[in-house]
């Protein structure tokens, strides 16, 4: 039987040397996503690569002193170090630049042109080098402003082919009407039928201003339009234009386009046309997740706000800038990045939870059995309890993978986990250590706890795959095996396995003094921004001032299921909940946990405000408010029962 095929990109990224943890995001999702499906027993590729032409990279060069072609030679050792060090396993890495790159994109745009869909014309008009994007006046207003970076943008004026895209408006409309699956999340897909409503107009697609791009093949005199040449890499490194298209035909078209929001546009408008135009397929899905964020707003190098992967790697290593990446970034939504937030996740979830059940669990074997697996006896009903959780966590942790969230794919996996180090707190293998009446119980116990070390290891192989083999090396288990996705069944751990303790994988942070005084400082502030936001005066409370029904109208009430919910370190009264509003996922902040404990919460049809304006509350982003009553000291939670829909209005 043939394998199923998955083929899954990132944008090619512009050449630059401040690469930051935004590009370390996209590549770190498609890696991860790569990983699971080869576990599933999918045969895969992935490609990302770079973005090479333009007048900005030629004017890059220039400025350095350097011809476009050196620029670009060394970017490129830049970015592919950078992948290396972050663990990207890509098959290809194209650069716009070479030779296969360049047959495929002349015969595209001979394709299309021989079809009548491109034209020689005139423009004049707006131009952002920066974004190396046209706008329309509307668009850059009376400042002439990038309505995307703020730059300022130059007037051009000069002959150039035009590609029909106006002609494809009600077609592509259409297509992304009748295949909702096609734009990821439902937010940028109602954003680009907006924009597509708003009208198309023809596309410039090549320049005479500058020479450093690919030529058009029936005009020299002009360059291919950057991001008509940019857009073509996904299907010219499968060899499309050349001789051998064996790939193409295996792997086209895409399963996902995998980038952040603010170039979906291009991917999801521009692409597609062109596509249609060749008369090719187009992608199956184009996922546009949100930024990485600070407290100072989006990364720039202009506001010098840039986030080095590198040194986080350097200094925290692979594993845990990983794992940070893919379980604090909401999916498709924007998410916060801090050092602080950085450290709390590897002390807490990495070494508190998931590295001390590994330690603790090997080091009882060899304590209690002499480093020889025991084998299991019957089953009590606690037992019983963490083999279902085990097995239900598996299909869950897949469900979300599917849909490329993997911050709840991961909150799935430490469920187990977390239930895993309460296992060992109520069969206390201690105690029935010293009871030799008791023996094949404590092996049962111990079995119990290192195959929930197993199955969770597997399931988070994808963002951690460095982590495995230290675990494997630790617990006896055979490397092989654990990247099957169909060893992941309760039963994997056999007896007479040899375990051997070894470091621990994630020794706690301890932070200089210094650094301990920043982070301090950081969330008494974020402390004061909340409690100040949360402050109602108490006249206010006794006699709120009256609204028109106009006003209350623009609150918006939705059911929301809560997924997960943890503590948030330091803060006695906050619980940090991942709640589904219909298909939607967001991150929600409540002042609960003194009235409910995580678990309490987990399951609940609760009401929340949908579109209040998001909150930072020690250093999480709280995306809404729930619904509560306070009846003096007590806090009740509004609940809805469990058959009403998640993501229905409440009026």
């Amino acid at each position: 039987m043939e394998k199923q095929r998955f083929y899954i990109t990132t944008p090619i990224y512009y050449p630059s040397a401040n690469a930051h943890i935004g590009h370390g995001l996209t590549t770190v999702l498609a890696d991860a996503m790569t990983r699971y499906k080869k576990m599933q027993g999918f045969e895969t590729r992935f490609l990302t690569g770079m973005d090479e032409h333009g007048q900005k990279i030629a004017k890059a060069a220039a400025a350095g002193g350097k011809s476009p072609q050196r620029h670009v030679d060394d970017m490129a050792v830049i970015w592919q170090n950078l992948w290396e060090k972050l663990m990207i396993d890509n098959d290809d890495f194209i650069r716009t630049t070479e030779e296969r790159h360049i047959k495929g994109v002349e015969k595209l745009f001979r394709t299309i042109y021989d079809k009548g869909d491109i034209y020689l014309s005139h423009y004049q008009g707006w131009y952002c080098v920066s974004c190396e994007t046209y706008f329309t006046e509307r668009q850059v207003g009376e400042e002439h402003i990038c309505p995307d970076c703020g730059k300022a943008v130059d007037i051009i004026e000069e002959e150039s082919y035009f590609f029909r895209m106006s002609k494809y408006q009600d077609r592509l409309l259409r297509y992304i009407e009748e295949n909702p699956y096609f734009i990821q999340p439902a937010s940028r897909r109602n954003e680009m039928i907006n924009f597509v409503k708003g009208g198309l107009e023809d596309l410039c697609i090549s320049r005479t201003s500058f020479d450093w791009g690919i030529p058009v093949p029936i005009n020299e005199k002009h360059v291919i339009y950057v991001w008509f040449d940019a857009l073509s890499n996904y299907i010219t490194a499968l060899g499309y234009g050349s001789d051998d298209t064996a790939l193409y035909d295996a792997f086209w078209p895409a399963d996902v386009h995998l980038m952040a929001k603010d170039i979906i546009r291009f991917h999801t408008v521009i692409w597609p046309i062109i596509l249609m135009a060749a008369d090719l397929p187009l992608p199956k899905k184009v996922f546009g997740h949100g930024w990485v964020l600070l407290d100072s707003g989006k990364m720039s190098k202009s506001k010098g706000n840039v986030v080095d992967p590198q040194l986080l790697i350097e200094k925290y290593g692979v594993a845990a800038v990983r794992y940070f990446l893919l379980r604090e970034i909401p999916s498709g939504q924007d998410g916060y990045y801090s050092e602080a937030a950085l450290v709390q996740r590897i002390n807490i979830d990495l070494a508190n939870d998931y590295g001390n059940l590994v330690s603790r669990t090997v080091a009882m074997i060899e304590k209690y059995f002499d480093g020889i697996v025991p084998a299991a006896g019957s089953a009590e009903p606690i037992d019983r309890e963490l083999e279902e959780l085990a097995a239900a966590v598996v299909p869950e942790a897949a469900a979300y993978m599917d849909k490329l969230d993997f911050a709840n794919a991961l909150a799935a996996v430490f469920k187990l986990i977390s239930r895993a180090n309460k296992y060992i707190d109520e069969t206390a293998p201690w105690a029935l250590a010293k009871d030799p009446a008791e023996r094949q119980r404590l092996a049962t116990v111990m079995v119990h706890l290192l195959e929930s070390v197993r199955i969770a290891t597997m399931l988070l192989t994808p963002a951690m795959p460095n982590i495995p083999p230290l675990v494997w090396a630790q617990t006896g288990h055979e490397a092989a095996a654990c990247l099957d996705w169909q060893q992941l069944a309760w039963g994997g751990t056999k007896a007479g396995q040899q375990v051997k303790k070894g470091e621990g994988l994630f020794p706690r942070i301890e932070w200089k003094e210094e650094e301990a005084k920043a982070a301090a400082k950081a969330e008494a502030k974020q402390a004061e921004t909340a409690a100040k936001a949360a402050a109602v005066p108490a006249e206010a409370a006794a006699a709120p001032a009256l609204i028109d029904y106009e006003t209350f109208a623009h609150v918006d009430l939705r059911v929301a299921e809560v997924l997960s919910c943890e503590p948030i370190p330091k803060a006695d009264k906050l619980l940090k909940l991942e709640i589904a509003i219909g298909e939607e996922r967001r991150t929600l902040v409540a002042g609960v946990a003194q009235h409910y404990t995580p678990e309490e919460m987990v399951g609940r049809k609760i009401i929340v405000v949908a579109n209040l304006k998001p909150a930072k509350l020690r250093g999480v982003e709280s995306q809404g408010m729930l619904l509560a009553a306070a009846d003096g000291s007590r806090l009740e939670v509004i609940t809805l029962p469990p058959d009403v829909a998640s993501g229905s209005k409440v009026r």
